[in-house]
């Protein structure tokens, strides 16, 4: 069963924009950076084979609403309401830093019954971390100044574009949706936080179980990013949790692959 596009209000009033198929458990999908919820939708066809799931537009994205100024907190609200429209709790899986949000959920204590987490990117390494800073001071003056394309830049150079590789974005068809979606950048970067590394001490609040999945292939469009990146990053926040288990799975990319990617999800929310 596909649904219409749905939307629910969000505790400050924003609305989230939302799309439920399937039938059974509830399984909510967040997405992450430069994603409206696109990225999840090949994924949300395949869970809800088994169950209801809710994929949804961050706020900021293609029909959710952008209510200022921003917080952290209020992406948590936002889940809340997704939660409550689910049936009061759900399963909640989180790609790149959708995880780390899904994470903080979760350590919010919101009624989650369990978590996947997917490449994740936190920065454990010194020089990783160094580099999450320097991004994260150019991406703060460029959106500053309002240098939208100068913003989504700086990101494409955190993956390792090249100006080569930028020049030839830019003619693209896709460069226009992204940069609609790149002042959101700023909000992907502060659910991260300012150094990098996954909030140990919250995490270790966390008591439902969690699958922690990276996979074992280098992605071709973020060259500085190997897989040892986020290798280092679901170590390190399986390290902080009490319930956890790690998986490292076959997949051809960061971006979220159906294939690749349903499998474990289902077998463990199935669990």
């Amino acid at each position: 069963m596909t649904g219409a596009r749905q939307t629910v209000t969000s505790t400050d009033g924003t609305p989230i924009a939302y799309q439920r198929d399937g039938a059974g458990r509830a399984v909510i999908l967040v997405g992450g950076g430069l994603d409206d919820g696109s990225e999840n939708a090949a994924l949300a066809a395949e869970l809800a084979r088994e169950f209801t799931v809710y994929n949804y537009a961050r706020r900021g994205r293609a029909d959710s609403g952008d209510t200022q100024p921003y917080a952290v907190q209020r992406e948590i609200e936002d889940l809340a309401s997704l939660l409550e429209v689910a049936g009061g709790s759900a399963h909640v899986f989180g790609a790149s830093t959708g995880a780390a949000l899904a994470l903080e959920a979760a350590a919010a204590d919101l009624p989650v019954d369990s978590l996947v987490v997917y490449d994740v990117p936190y920065s454990v390494e010194a020089e990783a971390v160094a580099r999450w800073r320097e991004y994260r001071a150019s991406l703060a003056e460029s959106l500053a100044q309002g240098q939208i394309d100068e913003a989504l830049a700086a990101f494409m150079r955190l993956g390792g574009a090249t100006d080569d590789d930028l020049a030839g974005a830019r003619t693209a068809p896709f460069w226009d949706g992204l940069l609609r979606l790149a002042p959101t950048l700023a909000y992907d970067a502060a659910v991260i936080g300012d150094d990098g590394p996954p909030p140990a001490e919250r995490l270790a609040g966390i008591r439902q179980e969690t699958l922690v999945l990276t996979r074992s292939t280098s992605d071709p469009y973020m060259p500085a990013l190997p897989v040892e990146f986020f290798e280092a990053a679901a170590d390190a926040v399986a390290k902080a949790l009490s319930v956890v288990t790690r998986r490292t799975i076959d997949a051809p990319g960061h971006a979220v692959d159906a294939a690749s990617v349903a499998p474990p999800v289902l077998d463990f929310f199935a669990g």
